[in-house]
């Protein structure tokens, strides 16, 4: 969906003007994101999630570095959001690729930072309860992409269809440790500025959830971008189960699977 100056809401062109923008090619969401110089667009068809993008962002003003929002506006068929955009680099830039070490002890940083975010009135309960739910309606709807999903997770070695592994979420759910949680805390989703974390973005999956949603998806990106999926660009030796020595935490990776085996259902 190319976005169109002409077609935007007008209040979004006079906060833009005439300045120049690039496309954003390093997220993995379906919006259209355009990228100026102090600011950000991100334009995306009407969906349940860009409201609680939008309502995410204005609770943790002042929780978690969050960029702020300039304007939010939904018309029937799209929802536009204009940020301040965030300093720094994404934390799968090359720079931090290649300093591994530094990288993970500011993930562990900020997974932490995360959990300390009281979920006394949180806008959105994200435990299984609700998400197994979501991800009832994601099969019905077929909103999944099984050619995208982790090797192994359909066909002989796997699942025969995402009915069957919702049958097995299902069937399966472990225990909940409830925190705070980002919902998708993959690298290009967190800016990192001179060592410090100096954004969260695409929290439109944010919540209440097993602390166990946010590190399994931190584990797979890590894996994932460190082993070049990605990039192409392979960085030898990383062991991603070092961010456990970061948390201080003995990892649990059946629950790991799970929550990753979940997340191939949004």
């Amino acid at each position: 969906m190319p976005i169109e100056y002409e077609k935007l809401p007008l209040s979004i062109q006079e906060q833009i003007g005439q300045k120049q923008a690039k496309i954003d090619e390093i997220g993995m969401s379906n919006a259209n994101i355009l990228l100026y110089e102090d600011m950000v667009l991100k334009v995306e068809a009407h969906q349940a999630e860009s409201n609680h993008e939008h309502t995410m962002l204005g609770w943790l003003a002042n929780k978690l570095p969050v960029p702020e929002v300039l304007l939010s506006i939904q018309d029937q068929e799209f929802s536009y959001l204009l940020m301040s955009r965030a300093k720094g680099e994404f934390a799968c830039s090359d720079y931090w690729l290649s300093h591994p070490q530094q990288l993970v002890k500011i993930l562990a940083q900020c997974l932490k930072m995360l959990w300390a975010v009281p979920i006394q009135n949180c806008p959105y309960d994200l435990s299984l309860n609700h998400k197994l739910k979501i991800a009832e309606q994601n099969v019905l709807h077929k909103k999944y992409s099984i050619e995208d999903a982790e090797v192994g997770t359909y066909g002989d070695s796997g699942f025969q269809s995402p009915e069957a592994l919702l049958s097995w979420l299902n069937e399966h759910r472990p225990k909940e440790d409830l925190v705070f949680s980002h919902g998708d805390f993959c690298l290009p989703n967190i800016f990192i500025d001179q060592e410090n974390i100096s954004a969260l973005i695409d929290l439109g999956r944010s919540g209440i959830a097993d602390r166990y949603q946010d590190i399994a998806l931190c584990y797979r990106s890590l894996k994932h971008n460190f082993s070049g999926v990605y990039s192409g660009i392979a960085y030898p030796d990383f062991n991603p189960d070092i961010l456990f020595d970061e948390l201080g935490m003995t990892p649990d990776y059946d629950k790991i699977r799970y929550y990753i085996l979940l997340d191939e259902l949004f």
